[in-house]
């Protein structure tokens, strides 16, 4: 099985061949690194931008509005902030021209915390990028996915911001991606660059097929009726584990909702949910104060008020300036997967 760095490289190789990408440029993006987690490794058309956040987010703008479809990378999204004028152009210009002048970029860039990279290499943006109104925002969880929202992210004519959670981009998936071999090792023997000289190096491309992962839809990984559980990105893998646990030991059924895209994110698929359980969990890795989770809390008191059996909760960062190296520093900042079972058992058993 591929994992979500070879999807997302696999996804771009199809959008060189078959979508009309001619640019895909970051810092260390082409040869001979390609990409700090290899996402751009082989691939025809990357290129090295100078390390320049700005310049680059600038740099895609400016070739989508002159019909080109870029696709950029910022190294880590901990450097992304001071773009934030930037992305905010890139939203709102479609949108005020009533779609007359689209801006088909994606911006990909690794997001959250797991990987020990202390206070500038393990920052969420997820909540930020929800509030850059006129850009799309998704962020996967499986290769599978990556693979769809990244074909479908370079087929849009609205500017998407893609997030890669850093801590998944070694997951290997439980599906195939389509024309994907069947054995790993070829696959990394076709699509991975090999350790040393990689001067004379070229991939051998499989014969990989379309797949589209609609933006704006989410998925349900496990189905339940006892309980609701909204997450995405590195949470949802630990979300779908504590729910199958908890349903092998006979402690509940919870419904794991798999957002994938955060704007615009799929309300129909919560609130049917929530309708359904009566109890609900927000998860993710952002921090506390002004998360996206509060949001969706609020919509569920205005609109769900009388389907809640007992009130709906949010398991995210906790608020602090950083995440520390230390393991244990890091542990407690971010919920884990104790926090996660202990959270969905209290949510579980609290009294209708």
């Amino acid at each position: 099985m591929a994992n979500m760095a070879q999807a997302i490289r696999l996804a771009l190789h199809y959008g060189e061949e078959r979508l009309g990408v001619r640019e895909i440029f970051g810092e260390d993006v082409g040869p001979p690194l390609g990409g700090v987690f290899t996402a751009t490794q082989g691939l025809k058309t990357a290129w090295n931008s100078p390390l320049d956040e700005r310049g680059i987010v600038g740099a895609a703008l400016g070739l989508a509005w002159a019909g080109s479809r870029p696709v950029a990378e910022v190294q880590f999204v901990d450097y992304i902030f001071n773009s934030i004028d930037l992305l905010k152009l890139c939203g709102n210009g479609y949108w005020s021209s009533a779609g007359l002048y689209p801006a088909p970029l994606v911006l990909m860039t690794p997001t959250g915390s797991g990987i020990h990279g202390s206070i500038y290499h393990s920052h969420s943006f997820d909540s930020m990028a929800a509030k850059l109104h006129g850009m799309k925002v998704v962020c996967p969880s499986t290769p599978l996915d990556a693979y769809g929202l990244m074909i479908s992210a370079i087929k849009d004519d609205a500017p998407v911001l893609y997030l890669k959670p850093k801590a998944l981009l070694r997951g290997k998936g439980e599906e195939l991606l389509p024309g994907e071999p069947a054995d790993e090792k070829e696959l990394r023997s076709m699509i991975d660059a090999p350790i040393g000289d990689r001067s004379r190096w070229k991939p051998r491309w499989p014969d990989i097929k379309e797949y589209e992962v609609p933006i704006g839809q989410a998925k349900i990984s496990h189905p339940g009726q006892d309980a609701t559980v909204v997450t995405h990105g590195r949470m949802a893998p630990i979300a779908l584990d504590v729910a199958r646990q908890l349903a092998e030991e006979g402690r509940g059924q919870v419904e794991v909702i798999d957002l994938r895209s955060l704007i615009p994110y799929d309300w129909d698929c919560v609130k049917a949910s929530i309708s359904k359980t009566g109890r609900v969990l927000f998860l993710n890795e952002e921090t506390e104060i002004a998360n996206l989770g509060e949001h969706l809390i609020r919509r569920v008191v205005d609109e769900l008020f009388y389907e809640l059996k007992v009130r709906p909760r949010l398991l995210c960062g906790k608020a602090t300036p950083g995440i520390g190296l230390s393991p244990n520093l890091e542990n407690f900042t971010q919920p884990q997967k104790p926090d996660v079972e202990r959270a969905l058992g209290e949510l579980l058993r609290e009294p209708a």
